[in-house]
């Protein structure tokens, strides 16, 4: 076993067209900070993730192509995201309402809401939200 496989998985939307934009975004260096649902942990009974913890990014083939390292973790309700979060995120947004559009259509999207196991799922003002930072440790 290697180092790597001993990593968790810091895996960005579900593979396909939106995991290899992401992954490239991060591989450039324009992504530098990514969105989860705090639902989505809870359901999957994965811990939220810690300052320091590293996770090693597959691309759609399950290719570990980088290792990350989290440098920040925020809960927050959704409507409380700010907008350097926004653009941090380096999938080309430049306003709060463009970023919560593209990310609601994610999560209202039959893959997640299958994957939550729940067809009717949706986000609000409300909804607990993981907002983490990370940096690129290496690249393979």
């Amino acid at each position: 076993m290697t180092t790597h496989d001993a990593l968790p998985a810091f895996g960005l939307g579900f593979p396909g067209e939106l995991r290899d934009r992401l992954v490239a975004a991060v591989l450039s260096g324009a992504k530098t900070a990514t969105t989860g649902l705090a639902d989505a942990y809870a359901h999957e009974g994965e811990p939220l993730p810690e300052v320091g913890e590293r996770r090693a990014v597959p691309d759609s083939a399950g290719r570990v192509v980088a290792v990350v390292e989290v440098t920040e973790v925020r809960v927050l309700r959704l409507a409380d995201v700010d907008q350097a979060h926004c653009v941090d995120e380096g999938e080309g947004h430049t306003t709060v309402a463009a970023w919560r559009a593209a990310h609601e259509e994610f999560w209202h999207g039959p893959e997640l809401r299958a994957a939550l196991g729940d067809p009717e799922f949706t986000v609000g003002d409300d909804t607990l939200v993981v907002a983490e930072r990370f940096r690129v440790v290496e690249r393979r």
